[in-house]
């Protein structure tokens, strides 16, 4: 008999903006994994269930618990932020749970900060976009570079994820002027703080304004191309349609 184990994206963190889907997952499961931010989040919606917590970087034990969990018959959720394959958890969890046959895993889509964060600004990614994170964990930051002046290049809208941290405090500003090689100071940017929580700030401003910003891991970035534009308070990226 296979035990459960759902990898649940609970998009931007209230309950609200989670799925359906992922609101029955975490109703099915006994057990609740996840970052100490995350199930900070959800805990008291979720009140009677039992959790597993690890810090940053503590990804693979937060893991192995997890599996460990549903290995022994119980229901088990895995929480991640957004949507739990987009920078989350789900390719690790089932790397590593080749490990585990008798546990049948399930991956549960969530809200990704590039679709909730477009929302709150508007309808800035209508068009081909790319989405890249800027943090260097695991990724070259040369092969984070190339991946910018490509997409700046093909006039992708693009949409930076972990734009800035306290070892990274430069990282936007470096992204900005890769992109200023392809596109204008003029380009229409923006960026959402905070996205679904307490404190969320959103603002429209150009590329020029957006390279000397400051950002943190929280704020997801938004960078048009050469279609976007700015209507009233919102930033739109226009499909194509004749109006």
């Amino acid at each position: 008999m296979s035990s459960l184990l759902y990898i649940v994206g609970i998009g931007p963190g209230k309950v609200e903006a989670m799925t359906m889907e992922a609101k029955q997952a975490l109703k099915e499961s006994e057990v609740i994994a996840g970052y100490t931010v995350y199930v900070d989040l959800i805990r008291p919606y979720f009140k009677e269930k039992e959790y597993i917590m690890t810090g940053m970087k503590q990804e693979k034990e937060r893991c192995k618990l997890a599996l460990q969990s549903a290995q022994s018959g119980k229901t088990t959720s895995v929480v991640c932020s957004g949507d739990a394959g987009v920078y989350g958890m789900a390719a690790l969890l089932i790397e590593m749970g080749k490990e585990y046959p008798n546990i049948e895993i399930q991956v549960i889509a969530g809200v990704t900060a590039a679709l909730s964060g477009a929302a709150v600004l508007g309808a800035p990614i209508g068009h081909d976009f790319a989405v890249i994170s800027l943090s260097d964990l695991m990724t070259p930051w040369e092969k984070i570079e190339k991946r910018l002046a490509c997409a700046a290049m093909a006039d992708l809208i693009i949409c930076l994820y972990n734009p800035s941290s306290r070892k990274r405090k430069d990282y936007l500003k470096k992204a900005c002027e890769i992109i200023l090689k392809y596109q204008p100071e003029s380009l229409v940017c923006g960026y959402v703080k905070n996205i679904g929580r307490e404190g969320k700030e959103a603002k429209i401003l150009s590329l020029g304004e957006l390279k000397d910003t400051t950002v943190d891991m929280f704020t997801t970035v938004f960078i048009g191309n050469s279609q976007t534009k700015q209507i009233k308070n919102q930033m739109v990226t226009p499909r194509g349609y004749q109006l």
